[in-house]
């Protein structure tokens, strides 16, 4: 079966569409294609994640990716020279605007209306991923380890799966490990707090830290570095998740009034996020001897380096090893679930998760 994966993350960068061929657990890439979010779509994402609004604005605004996310599969369909009728299926992660995985009351909401995505492309769409995961008691999130379980279990080597989005989550993976022994867990942050003292500091004439340049120049602040890794976050057992309610406007805001060079703010922040990384990995998973990377985060050189001096006991990779391209791994994820719900086969893995038994997740709009 034919199923193309729809993925759009916390660092709202942009759309990545995987097109994949899977017969049974066997997930075969087929192309992968990333479309960038215009300035203004990506103003007015951040506005919706970051502050209250109207309801009409998410509204609106969910129609408007719904119909963008198509275009993107359109698109990379002939970028790829592929008869989009020759697709079956799609499964859409959405844009996350908010999520509350604890508390007394977890919630989440992904907008990027399916039913518009649906109608376009002419094919049925999976989305609404997390939502039954946190009805069986989960935290709605990370999902994409039952992929990661998928694409990267060994037979004698302990792995960790690490994807470096706008936030960063691992998948371990024991040797031989079975689905009941696989674990996952946000660490912290991934480029998102990077990524925004970055735009700041030029303006908006920059979004990130290409090859991680400017955190080459700066200088470490050893003192805020340790007062972030105080956060009671990092020492709770998983499972747990984080996003932009923890790493947001907000807490950039105060890394920018302790008045220190935005060099070496982001050069902290660089080391903060490959520092939560390591510390996940070295309290939670000892064991792991390979560490297999994936994201926009395996772009930034420094970043990359940091992770592998902090775990120096563990080979750092990435995805590229095995055939998966670094920015599509989600989004193909996203396609095996969709092909799983398609099934009716579980795709949650409740030790990642917390919820109490594997469900059936998304919803489908034929």
């Amino acid at each position: 079966m034919r199923v193309v994966g729809i993925m759009s993350g916390t660092s709202v960068d942009g759309i990545d569409v995987a097109i994949v061929d899977i017969e049974g657990d066997h997930a075969s890439p087929v192309a992968h294609s990333t479309v960038p979010w215009s300035a203004d779509v990506r103003s007015r994402i951040l506005a919706v994640s970051d502050a209250q609004c109207t309801t009409g604005r998410i509204s609106r605004l969910s129609f408007e990716l719904g119909d963008l996310y198509a275009r993107a599969v359109i698109a990379a369909c002939r970028r790829a020279d592929i008869r989009i009728d020759s697709i079956e299926l799609a499964g859409c992660h959405g844009q996350t605007v908010y999520h509350e995985g604890g508390g007394k009351t977890p919630n989440t909401m992904q907008i990027g209306e399916a039913a518009v995505i649906a109608e376009r492309l002419g094919f049925p769409v999976v989305s609404d991923f997390r939502v039954r995961d946190i009805a069986a008691g989960g935290q709605g999130a990370p999902l994409v380890p039952f992929a990661d379980y998928l694409l990267f279990r060994s037979p004698n080597a302990n792995r960790a799966a690490l994807n470096i989005g706008g936030i960063a989550n691992v998948t371990i993976l024991p040797s031989a490990a079975t689905p009941d022994l696989v674990t996952a867990f946000d660490t912290g942050p991934g480029n998102m707090v990077v990524d925004q003292l970055v735009e700041r500091m030029t303006k908006g004439a920059k979004r990130f830290d290409r090859n991680g340049v400017i955190a080459a120049r700066g200088h470490i602040i050893p003192a805020l570095l340790d007062s972030l890794l105080t956060d009671p976050y990092f020492g709770a057992k998983p499972p747990k998740t984080a996003g932009r309610e923890q790493y947001g406007a907000a807490f950039v805001d105060k890394l920018v009034r302790t008045g220190a060079p935005m060099e070496d703010l982001i050069a902290t922040a660089t080391a903060f996020t490959a520092a939560a990384i390591a510390a996940g990995i070295t309290r939670f998973a000892p064991a792991t001897e390979e560490l297999i990377a994936s994201g926009g985060g395996t772009h930034n050189r420094q970043l990359m380096a940091q992770i592998a001096a902090f775990l120096p006991g563990c080979r750092v990779t990435t995805t590229e090893q095995f055939g998966i391209g670094v920015d599509a791994k989600e989004a193909i994820a996203f396609a095996i679930l969709a092909h799983r719900t398609w099934r009716r086969e579980t795709g949650n893995l409740p030790a990642a998760t917390g919820a109490r038994k594997p469900v059936v997740l998304g919803k489908i709009s034929f």
